[in-house]
């Protein structure tokens, strides 16, 4: 048996002999629980219902004396409840006594009793109250009849309650003796139990320590022979005690096995003391480790360098000598010993072939059985590989030495060459050493001749420096001219596109009112009489704003020329300052309630009334910034504020004396605003906001580059504040011309940073054309007589054929819409690309499309591609009228999609000739 088991054993007995204890104790618990529980509720609630018997009979002769003296029937209430709850208490103490008959015939005593006293006196002396017989009740309590009922009563209550505690009492004594008699038992199982279990423990712990008593005299007789690890521990018993001697046993193998091993460790490292030489090293090391392992065959081949390769080269043998079968020499990874070498492991190969190698004595020859390969490492690197063999298996401590081994010999082969090497430069270096003393000599010769070169090379060094310096001058000079001209060559290369976008806005600008001149002129001319009045006079005021319109555009494009070659002149005269809010008021109003926007001019009172200056040039100013402010806001307000300036501003951007009077004349609007990287550009000259031709908003942009020359040469300065998508605000700043330095000319150019808003031209001219355009409608205008020249097949042509006129100049649709309705076509009109989209998504009706090409929102090659592309209407013939007359606008336009090109002005004839060849293709198609 085990020591386990020996242990579990005592355990279940103990927990046996626990368990017994455990079940008697319990017993006896039980039974005094119960009696426990007996005494708390039946002897307390018997007590409960004596007192509320009491109470009962209480309250009923309390009750009936209140009813009796006052005669209030409130009083009977206590009375009424007690003699109903009397009876079932009575009952339910008398069924709690039945097991005792002397208390129970007590309680039956008192029964007749509390009915007496209700019969006789409570119901009684009610009664009588009841009939109001007053005199019966004093006679009733004179008798006193009631009160002795009341006093045997109490009587009887008091001994029946003395009865019952008595019981209790004695119940009580009774708990109490059998409290102390469970105290005993239990005290009296406790030490039997005590008692059983240190005799079981003695036992096992004597069956336990008896065993390691011998293991531990066995352990001890080892440790005292001097380190004899041969010793071992013998057992017959079969418990843990038996384990931890097996255990014990193969420790000391072990032990025995590290002995052996570093004691060959010491055995080894002692024999490279002396030894400078590496074949000396091996064979010596090779002949102590093969008769450690029993080995009968070694070999040591050392790493050599043989030309551009390593090699390990065999060195030294052990019983190798005489007719050797071993290879002299090994490449890496070439067999057993190049592979090792290369692997950096150790090879164990058991069951040798017979013919592998030969074991030869004077007796006679045999195999070895078990081949042993190991590399010797240094720092990561095989520095050499031994291999041995044995007759028989080697063990594993033979391999755990070979291991401990590695290093060891590698260091002793590194520290061996280290010392062949040193004795070898050592040699090298006396042989140096000598050569080194004749050339110091010849070297003392030829510095004295170095030092004097030095000198001629120092004088050149110096030269050379003067010279680089001057070189690096020159180099700096020429990069900056460089860089000049590069810079002046972008600016020239950004003048020459801002110059072409801006002659491309101003042919467009020049074509399209004159193409609507054109055209109304040559429908005049051509008049036969078929014209009513009306017509004619209708055709003239379009023909006179365009007029007007073109000759405001020259004016702009004169201004700016003269401005640009310093001709202009400034007329400097008293300007009364009072009547510029009502001149501008008079002027704009009318736009203002168009567009439906809030305008509002404000004077403060500080202002003075005449200042001198050029008036003109001053309201030409105003007009193109209020027109400004007008063209470029759709909803909102536009405010004029006439102030005097800040005096810090006036000596910040004019440079004067800040007591001056400086009128600051500030516009501002809630617009579309100007994008902080265009408000440093927009002033200059050829520059606007979006100069492509496909902008929203038209205007030359010439008007904000006049505002700019004409503020400089009036001594003044415009400032803009503006921010995107919410308007701007641009601040006139005008001084006093009196108040000028004489000889104030109109050269020069005004160097300051400001920025606007693109400009379009006059107000005046404009509003004129647009409201007369605008008096007669494009759609009204059908012409009832076609003209005599046009032949009978003109007229099968284009009678009832539809016409989509793209074009958002108001002047050349109503030209446009009046010829081609003399002719019998539908026209309909689309203001931009966007719109002529939309309008074909719609209807797809159309017979031919009159495209212009600078429009807003989109402009007429996107809305040609678009057509071609989206639409897929690759059909429908599209003529595009430009007012471009560059040379690759036709290319540009056919590449669009557009199937014919025509310029502006238009020539009537030839668009009517272009539409008869497009509209025959139609036909002949359909």
């Amino acid at each position: 048996m085990n020591i386990r088991s020996k242990i579990i054993m005592g355990y279940v007995f103990i927990i046996i002999c626990l368990g017994i204890a455990l079940l008697i104790v319990s017993g006896r618990v039980n039974a005094l629980q119960k009696e426990v529980e007996f005494v708390s509720t039946h002897d307390l609630e018997v007590h409960d219902l004596l007192y509320a018997l009491q109470r009962n009979m209480v309250d009923m002769e309390t009750g009936m004396r209140g009813y009796v003296i006052t005669g209030d029937p409130q009083y009977l209430e206590p009375y009424d409840t007690a003699n109903k709850t009397w009876l079932d208490n009575y009952n339910r103490l008398l069924q709690m006594i039945s097991s005792n008959p002397s208390q129970k015939e007590s309680l039956e005593q008192i029964k007749p009793t509390i009915q007496s006293w209700i019969r006789t006196a409570g119901d009684h002396v009610i009664q009588l109250k009841n009939e109001n017989n007053q005199t019966a009740i004093n006679e009733y309590f004179q008798r006193n009849s009631g009160k002795r009922l009341m006093d045997q009563l109490r009587t009887q209550f008091d001994s029946f309650l003395a009865t019952e505690k008595q019981l209790t009492n004695a119940r009580a004594e009774d708990l109490a003796q059998s409290n102390y008699n469970l105290r005993v038992v239990l005290f009296i199982l406790l030490g039997t139990i005590s008692i059983f279990a240190i005799i079981v423990a003695l036992i096992l712990s004597n069956s336990i320590t008896n065993t390691i008593k011998q293991v531990t005299k066995m352990i001890r007789y080892i440790s005292s022979s001097e380190g004899n690890l041969t010793s071992r521990i013998a057992l017959t018993s079969h418990d843990e005690i038996r384990e931890l001697a097996e255990a014990t046993n193969d420790m000391l193998e072990d032990l025995e096995k590290q002995n052996w091993i570093q004691t060959s460790l010491t055995e080894v490292a002692t024999l490279y003391q002396g030894i400078n030489d590496t074949g000396s090293l091996s064979n010596t090391f090779i002949s102590k480790l093969a008769t450690m392992l029993g080995s009968v065959y070694g070999v040591v081949y050392l790493r050599e360098k043989v030309g551009d390769e390593a090699r390990y080269v065999k060195i030294a043998g052990y019983a190798a000598n005489g007719q050797d079968p071993s290879a002299a020499s090994f490449r890496l990874g070439e067999g057993l010993v190049g592979q090792c070498a290369l692997d950096q492991r150790i090879f164990l190969i058991d069951n040798l072939p017979e013919n592998h190698v030969k074991l030869t004595s004077g007796l006679g020859a045999s195999a070895p059985r078990s081949l042993l390969v190991a590399p010797i490492l240094v720092d990561g690197q095989t520095e050499a590989v031994i291999e041995l063999a044995s007759l028989h298996p080697f063990q594993a401590q033979h391999l755990t030495l070979v291991d401990s081994l590695q290093e060891k010999f590698g260091s002793a082969i590194t520290n061996v060459r280290g010392r062949m090497e040193v004795e070898r430069l050592l040699s090298e270096s006396q042989m140096l050493a000598e050569e080194l003393q004749a050339q110091s000599e010849e070297l003392q010769t030829q510095s004295e001749e170095l030092q004097m070169q030095q000198e001629q090379l120092r004088m050149t060094n110096e030269f050379l420096e003067e010279q680089n310096h001057f070189s690096e001058q020159k180099a700096l000079e020429l990069k900056k001219a460089k860089d000049e001209l590069e810079e002046y060559s972008h600016k020239l290369e950004t003048s020459s596109q801002y110059k072409s976008d801006f002659l491309a806005n101003m042919s467009h600008e020049l074509r399209t009112p004159l193409n609507s001149i054109m055209i109304l002129s040559q429908m005049l001319a051509e008049n036969s009489g078929d014209l009513q009045m009306s017509e004619i006079v209708e055709y003239s005021r379009v023909v006179n704003a365009a007029g007007k319109d073109l000759l405001a555009l020259i004016d702009d494009i004169l201004d700016l020329s003269k401005v640009e070659a310093g001709k202009i002149e400034i007329m400097t005269d008293d300007f009364n300052v009072t009547e510029m809010p009502q001149l501008m008021k008079l002027m704009f109003a009318p736009v203002a309630e168009k567009k439906g926007l809030d305008f509002e001019v404000i004077m403060e009172p500080n202002v003075p009334n005449v200042i001198l200056t050029d008036g003109q040039r001053l309201q030409q100013i105003l007009k193109n910034l209020l027109s400004n402010a007008f063209k470029f806001t759709e909803k909102g307000s536009v405010t004029m504020k006439v102030a005097l300036a800040d005096p810090a501003r006036v000596k910040e951007l004019l440079h004067r004396d800040p007591e001056e009077k400086v009128l600051a004349i500030s516009i501002t609007d809630t617009g579309i605003g100007i994008p902080i990287d265009k408000q440093q550009v927009i002033f200059e000259a050829f520059r606007q906001v979006d100069g492509t031709t496909n902008r929203q908003y038209g205007g030359t942009g010439l008007g904000l580059s006049i505002c700019r020359e004409f503020t400089r040469l009036l001594g003044g300065s415009i400032v803009v504040k503006s921010e995107l998508h919410k308007g701007s605000t641009f601040t006139l700043y005008v001084p006093n011309a009196s108040e000028e330095e004489p000889g104030m000319t109109g050269n020069g150019r005004h160097q300051g940073e400001i920025a606007a808003s693109v400009e379009e031209r006059s107000i005046i001219s404009t509003q004129s054309a647009v409201q007369t355009i605008e008096a007669a409608p494009v759609e009204s205008i059908k012409p009832e007589v076609e003209a005599v020249e046009i032949v009978h097949s003109d007229a099968q042509l284009f009678n009832g054929k539809r016409v989509l006129l793209v074009d958002d100049d108001a002047r050349n649709v109503f030209a446009l819409v009046t010829a081609l309705e003399t002719k019998g076509v539908t026209v309909d009109v689309a203001d931009h690309g966007k719109d002529a989209l939309e309008m074909l998504s719609a209807q797809a009706g159309y017979d031919l499309i009159l495209m212009d090409i600078m429009m807003p929102v989109m402009d007429g090659y996107e809305a040609m591609q678009a057509i071609r592309g989206e639409l897929h209407m690759h059909d429908l013939p599209i003529i595009a009228l430009t007012a471009k007359a560059m040379k690759s606008e036709k290319e540009k336009c056919l590449e669009a999609g557009a199937s014919d090109y025509i310029t502006k002005p238009l020539n009537m004839d030839q668009l009517f000739s272009l539409m008869r060849v497009w509209l025959t293709k139609q036909v002949k198609k359909h």
